[in-house]
């Protein structure tokens, strides 16, 4: 059997497995998503977001793309952002970025990939603003603290949105978080909550 055919016959086996414990599941997950959160994350595959806050389908959110970005010119994300914060109404819009990241260990080197390099630029631009900093650290504790940098200043862009702005000018309950995940030992670690 082919992997793609593999990935089908797993699906089935879930399925089943989850009928067989709620036969209800199915009918209730459809009816309506009334997520509180948001997430964007990541979009490394060993990342997944429901799983690693413990969390079923239709109860999280989420938004995944390479190194975790929110720029103000990516209209994916911005209508992911203005969907949960307009339409679903959820009260707290998670970045969460994590350790080992490729994308900002590529952007923090001088390797040329192709058009992931302008998309990694933002994050180019955002070593080069905290140059002095990261110029104490070498290797992994850089490479780290890069991280750290990235989720907060994600998290400063969902904050200084529009969207976002107007949620907080109409009295909308929406608190941003800036979490980042260790690959090393599966825990969160909150940087900081705007």
């Amino acid at each position: 059997m082919n992997e793609i055919n593999q990935l089908i016959k797993n699906n089935q086996e879930w399925a089943e497995s989850i009928k067989a414990d709620d036969p209800d599941y199915f009918n209730k997950l459809a009816e309506r998503q009334t997520p509180q959160y948001l997430w964007i994350g990541c979009a490394d595959s060993r990342v997944p977001a429901n799983q690693i806050v413990g969390l079923l389908p239709g109860d999280i959110f989420v938004h995944r793309n390479v190194a975790n970005l929110v720029v103000h010119t990516d209209f994916n994300c911005l209508s992911v952002l203005q969907y949960a914060v307009d339409v679903l109404k959820v009260k707290h819009v998670i970045v969460c970025g994590h350790y080992g990241c490729g994308g900002v260990e590529a952007a923090l080197g001088d390797q040329r990939f192709g058009l992931i390099d302008n998309w990694l630029g933002h994050i180019k631009d955002l070593a080069y603003k905290h140059r002095e900093e990261l110029a104490l650290l070498e290797g992994e504790k850089r490479s780290a603290r890069m991280c750290e940098l990235n989720v907060l200043e994600q998290a400063e862009n969902v904050r200084r949105n529009s969207i976002v702005k107007d949620a907080f000018m109409r009295g909308q309950q929406l608190h941003i978080h800036s979490w980042i995940y260790s690959l090393r030992n599966g825990v969160i670690k909150d940087l900081a909550k705007i």
